[in-house]
Parts: C-alpha cells; structure tokens; sequence
C-alpha cells in the first residue's frame, strides 16, 4: 500500500491494514485497534471503502465512513471475470463520492 502511495503520490497520515490487529475486517478489533495506533477517538477517524459491508462494520465502531465507487473493481463489463461492483453505497454513510479527488473536495481539501 505503501509503494502504491508513493508511486501515486497520493500523501496519507496512515496506511493501516488488518494486520495491526491480527484481524480481518469486518471484526470489530480491526477498526478499534486502527484507531488507536493513531491516537484518536473513533469519531476523529474516517474508513474510506468501496464496499458497504466495510463501512457499516467502521460505523458500527463509531468511524465517519465514505463510499468511493469503483465501477472497474471487477474488470470491464463483458470481461470473464466481470463482477457487478457497487456503484453506490448499500448503507448509510457520511460521504459519497466518485473518486479520491471528489471526495477531497466534498472535505474542503
């Protein structure tokens, strides 16, 4: 994740995944334990996703929560590996938006 970051030169605080918690997500510790290797309340800390289940798991845990759509998820439609990707969130959530850059704005970055 990390490499990807920096190859996008996409600038984060964190990059924190289920192996902080010697979880898998949607176990709650996986969220809780994000949270505080940040040091900070659960309200303080956002889980960005493509998957509602995600989300609702990050809401549940007291997270604010934003659905980025990622319409290619699952490779091009007609492909033999096409899957129906979410292209908006199937529980409530506090952003929506279309991509990374949307989102950004929706936040006043």
């Amino acid at each position: 994740m990390i490499d990807l970051a920096r190859h996008n030169q996409i600038h984060w605080d964190a990059i924190l995944g289920s192996e902080i918690a010697g979880n898998y997500k949607p176990n709650p510790i996986v969220y809780r334990a994000s949270v505080k290797a940040l040091g900070l309340s659960p309200a303080q800390v956002m889980m960005v996703a493509a998957h509602s289940s995600d989300l609702k798991a990050a809401a549940e845990q007291g997270l604010k929560t934003a659905f980025i759509t990622r319409p290619l998820e699952h490779g091009p439609v007609g492909s033999k590996n096409h899957l129906q990707a979410e292209t908006e969130a199937k529980t409530p959530v506090d952003y929506s938006a279309t991509d990374l850059n949307d989102l950004a704005e929706q936040l006043g970055c």
